[in-house]
């Protein structure tokens, strides 16, 4: 059986993190966005934000993650109170918003999206969320079929973001934590 992990990322991990975001978006994202927004991406300048989320976030409710396999960092996650509510919805203090979720495709199929996914639910719980979200391109059927198998919905919730290059229908979808009761 495979080493395998989940833990809090550190500093030392912003490189992997950043290679590991641009090298999934270049070759899984082609169909889902724009040409020249894959070919701008810089490595450097998304370290950067990286190293920010990771050395000095915003609250202790935000989150880096990162799934290893023996001493490869293979994937990783990030997620904070949702920071777009909207009117009806339960306030930030309850609902924590998944921004990424990627694990690298050649280390696709053997659980690392599900125990990032885990992580995230154990401790958005432990910091008393009681609710997941995750806002997914329509076109990332992948996504798509990998939160639906785990028992997110969408809840008929959709956003067009503008990408200076074309736009990308979002859907999001939700999951509860804890006993629904």
């Amino acid at each position: 059986m495979a080493d395998v992990s989940v833990r809090p990322a550190g500093p030392g991990d912003v490189t992997e993190i950043s290679r590991i975001q641009v090298e999934t978006w270049r070759q899984g994202y082609q169909d889902v966005l724009p040409a020249p927004v894959l070919a701008a991406l810089d490595p450097a300048a998304i370290a950067d934000g990286w190293r920010a989320a990771v050395a000095s976030p915003p609250s202790p409710r935000h989150h880096v993650v990162i799934a290893q396999e023996g001493d490869w960092t293979v994937g990783f996650a990030a997620f904070s109170p949702d920071p777009d509510a909207l009117d009806g919805d339960p306030g930030p203090e309850s609902t924590a918003a998944i921004s990424v979720l990627l694990v690298e495709p050649r280390w696709g199929r053997r659980g690392h999206g599900s125990r990032l996914l885990a992580a995230v639910a154990d401790l958005a719980s432990a910091d008393g969320a009681d609710r997941l979200i995750a806002w997914v391109p329509a076109a990332d059927t992948s996504s798509l079929q990998f939160y639906r198998s785990a028992g997110w919905e969408a809840d008929g919730v959709q956003r067009s973001l503008d990408t200076g290059a074309g736009s990308i229908n979002e859907l999001r979808l939700h999951a509860s934590l804890g006993d629904p009761a």
